[in-house]
């Protein structure tokens, strides 16, 4: 037999669960744990104490017939006795073969002849019933044991043996519907994570901080609004109207203190600053409770189930109570029992008695009572699950209590496991609450930050960039620590993937700043700080994935000069532009944009005006429409690159004032429309470098000012002459075509300081190059040229000198004649640099002295 705390054990649940059980679960719990110990006290009494005591209803007179015997003969006799009464009795003995004879109503003494004597009989009958104090059986021991255990069975009432038992197995399976969805293993799993996650956030001490800094803010609002009333800060419920934005302004601040005039930041206590490591707690417990949420409101299971079990003990309930009441009555202290063994005992009819019937009926009417408290607190429960919705849950009180007005209201399993956390205690919800805010988890974030990131560290970071200009880098960060601004003399500030980074007004006290960059950086500004980087911001740079990204303050800053946007500008309509208006950026005067278009905006028409300087790098996307370049009368600087352009657009030659062109990375094929760029007077920059043009033609030679021509990376085989009458012409680049021969028309070009020819099919250089004699730069580099020629000697402001990847065995002497080159500017093969004399060799190493000496 197993003990009370052993079936106990099945009601346990781990102390952490408790917080799920409402009121009416632990009662019910109670109540099971009183029906158990019913049924074990009543099944232990009859283990020990049950038992029925039979006698033989004896009967005045009894005419006994002759019973057949196994040997088919019987004796019969009749015995009259008188009773105590002076009455006469008529008793009989059965005689079945050699078996003993029975005398069922008194001791009979055999006589020894066939014949009884009546007078005598009947005297000693007298005798002994005046000795015995009642009427005697002629039954044994065993008689009445084996009488006793066949009425036990046959006159006992089912229930009646069976009572403690039925009790406990009801028990057992209402503790089991109790507490089954704490063991069913697919809703097992997201319980012990909510409660886990439920504990720490009511531990943690960022909710301790947060609630008391909301406190602190409502307390110094009521401050400022009752004017003159002398009361202490009461937590008053109003909601934070801190993040919304004015209607006159496009900053957006959704969390944080604000820097203006009218609202004073609040600091808050010392006594609420977290240390490094409840801070990183905070952080990981959001992040927690960000995917438990995720994956728990995705169903329902665990309501559906707790509403299944409840209806389980409600129809349990009602089972219970139907078929007990009908044995109530069955239970009684007497019983007839008909044994239907006369022919071992003797006797047709017992009456008997039962010593735990009166314990029994007691215990019953107890449990009738128990289980009738139970299924009505069952069906209170069912009353309260379809009462309200219970998959859904909303934070309004807390919203309204707090100054996190962001807090989500939760659907599913989460609302229902939030109800039942309710009936507990509301003050866990209220805490676990603050761990689903934005808000909360920004100003953690800030916190956190503000520790980890001081001015000293911060000042380690900043460096020089290639403008010498002082830059500081932030990448992957939580936010802008606030020591960022304190660095007052910073010139260039990059932020980089830091998607809650907020400007506060403090930006205005760094004067020197001038250029801000923005990568996946949706930065939110207060209005003071708006109103310093409206007047003071030059450059910014802004990579995005989506326009939307864009803060909407960008277009406003009516002092930029140059705007860089990388990112996607075409939104899923197709083909429609989603950038905003330009037409505040009053001063702009360059626009580069990488992205994906198909036209060109008709928004960058807006600035046309005041617009100097065009680029389009787009990411092979084929730009079909540039109607809207035709209003860029002031372009000085045009850029249209990886843009699939397979002509020179003829929108571009109404650009007057263009000096630069650059067509880099598309599929040109002919420039047969270059004469058209006679009408560009200005122009002395052409790049159609990264192309597959094939020939240049000979109306190339009406671009009279041009200065530099980029023509690398195409499917040129010659050079024609027309290009030699170029006589500005100062840089040619046509590196990496299939040139076989450098024309001897170069010498004609006498201001050419750049000639670039590597990577192309030539092998022998004329003559007429070295007439060229302002080249500061000659690339001659994977050719294959055999020599190189003396005159090299009078290219005297010869810099830089690109020879490897030819079939060169020696270099010329004379190359120490060339006053500025030098070893750094000379690319050759080693063996040939060591080759030459030791005094040309000298000669050259001179840039190793000429650092040191100007250093001195």
């Amino acid at each position: 037999m197993f003990t009370l705390a052993e079936v106990a054990s099945l009601n346990d649940i781990q102390p952490t669960y408790r917080i799920l059980k409402p009121w009416w679960d632990v009662f019910m719990d109670y109540l099971a744990v009183v029906m158990l110990m019913v049924a074990i006290f009543a099944g232990t009494m009859q283990l020990t104490k049950d038992q029925v005591v039979c006698l033989p209803v004896l009967q005045s007179t009894v005419n006994t017939k002759p019973q057949p015997s196994t040997s088919g003969k019987a004796d019969f006799t009749t015995v009259e006795t008188t009773t105590g009464q002076g009455e006469v009795a008529s008793m009989g003995t059965v005689s079945f073969g050699s078996a003993p004879t029975v005398t069922p109503d008194v001791l009979l003494s055999r006589a020894t002849s066939s014949q009884y004597q009546p007078t005598e009989s009947g005297q000693e009958l007298k005798k002994e019933q005046k000795d015995s104090s009642g009427r005697k059986t002629n039954l044994d021991f065993q008689q009445y044991v084996f009488i006793n255990q066949m009425c036990y069975h046959l006159a006992l009432p089912w229930y009646s043996k069976y009572f403690p038992y039925l009790v406990l197995i009801h028990t057992i399976i209402l503790i089991v519907s109790s507490n089954f969805w704490f063991k069913y293993p697919k809703t097992c799993s997201k319980i012990e994570h909510f409660v886990s996650i439920l504990g720490k956030c009511f531990e943690s001490p960022w909710t301790t901080k947060a609630l008391s800094e909301t406190a602190c803010e409502d307390s110094e609002e009521n401050k400022q609004r009752l004017t003159g009333a002398q009361s202490l800060p009461k937590y008053v419920s109003t909601s934070s109207d801190e993040g919304s934005p004015s209607a006159s302004t496009p900053m957006i601040t959704k969390s944080g203190f604000k820097f203006s005039a009218d609202k004073p930041m609040i600091e808050v206590p010392s006594v609420t600053i977290l240390d490094k490591k409840d801070g990183e707690q905070a952080k990981a417990l959001f992040e927690k409770v960000r995917k438990f949420r995720a994956h728990v409101e995705d169903s329902d299971l665990i309501y559906k189930l707790y509403v299944g079990q409840t209806v389980i003990k409600t129809v349990k309930f009602i089972f219970i109570l139907c078929y007990t009441a009908n044995f109530v009555n069955t239970i009684s202290f007497e019983h007839i029992c008909n044994p239907k063994v006369e022919h071992l005992i003797g006797y047709t009819q017992f009456e008997c008695t039962h010593n735990m019937a009166y314990m029994l009926k007691k215990l019953l009417i107890s449990y009738i009572s128990l289980i009738c408290v139970y299924g009505f607190i069952c069906l209170y429960t069912l009353f309260w699950l379809f009462r309200i919705p219970l998959k859904e849950y909303s934070f309004e009180k807390v919203r309204e209590e707090s100054s996190f007005s962001d807090i989500p209201d939760v659907k599913n399993d989460f609302a229902f496991l939030l109800h039942m956390v309710d009936q507990y205690d509301q003050l866990y919800s209220k805490r676990f609450g603050v761990f689903l805010s934005e808000v909360s988890e920004n100003k953690l974030r800030e916190i956190s930050l503000n520790h980890e990131w001081t001015f000293e560290k911060l000042r380690q970071h900043v460096s020089r960039n290639a403008q010498d200009k002082q830059e500081l880098h932030l990448f992957m960060l939580s936010g802008v620590p606030d020591a960022v601004f304190d660095l007052t003399d910073l010139d260039v500030l990059k932020l980089e993937l830091i998607p809650e980074a907020k400007i506060p007004a403090k930006i205005s006290q760094m004067t020197n700043l001038q250029e801000l960059h923005l990568c996946h950086c949706p930065a939110k500004v207060e209005q003071t700080a708006f109103s310093f980087l409206r007047d003071h911001l030059r450059c910014l740079h802004v990579k995005f994935t989506d326009v939307a990204e864009i803060p909407a303050w960008v277009y406003l800053l009516k002092n930029l000069r140059e705007l860089y946007l990388i990112g996607n500008l075409n939104s899923e309509n197709n083909k429609m532009i989603g950038l905003e208006s330009l037409r505040e950026l009053r001063h702009l005067k360059i626009l580069h944009v990488k992205s994906n278009l198909t036209k060109i905006p008709p928004n960058i028409t807006d600035v046309a005006p005041h617009l100097t300087k065009l680029v389009i790098h787009n990411d092979g996307t084929k730009l079909v429409v540039l109607n809207s370049l035709k209003k860029m009368t002031n372009v000085a600087e045009l850029e249209l690159q990886n843009c699939e352009l397979e002509r020179i657009p003829h929108a571009i030659f109404s650009l007057s004032n263009l000096q630069e062109l650059d067509l880099k990375s598309n599929s040109i094929r002919t420039i047969e429309e270059i004469i058209s760029f006679q009408h560009l007077k200005r122009l002395t920059c052409l790049k159609l470098w990264h192309n597959k043009i094939v020939n240049i033609p000979s109306s190339i030679t009406h671009i009279k000012n041009l200065e530099s021509l980029y023509l690398s990376n195409n499917k040129l085989e010659s050079l024609p002459a027309a290009v030699f009458s170029l006589q500005k012409l100062r840089c040619l680049d046509v590196s990496y075509n299939s040139i076989a021969s450098i024309p001897v028309e170069i010498g004609l070009l006498q201001n050419l300081q750049h000639f670039h020819i590597t990577g192309n099919k030539v092998d022998v250089l004329p003559k007429q190059l070295f007439k060229c004699v302002k080249l500061r730069t000659l690339s001659l580099g994977q050719n294959c040229i055999t020599s190189i020629p003396d005159k090299v000697s009078q290219l005297l402001q010869l810099t830089h000198l690109e020879l490897k990847g030819n079939c060169l065995d020696r270099l010329p002497a004379t190359l120490g004649q060339c006053q500025l080159l030098r070893k750094s500017g000379l690319v050759v093969e080693d063996h040939l640099f060591d080759a030459l004399p030791s005094e040309v060799k000298e000669v050259l190493n001179q840039d190793t002295s000429i650092p040191f000496a100007n250093g001195i």
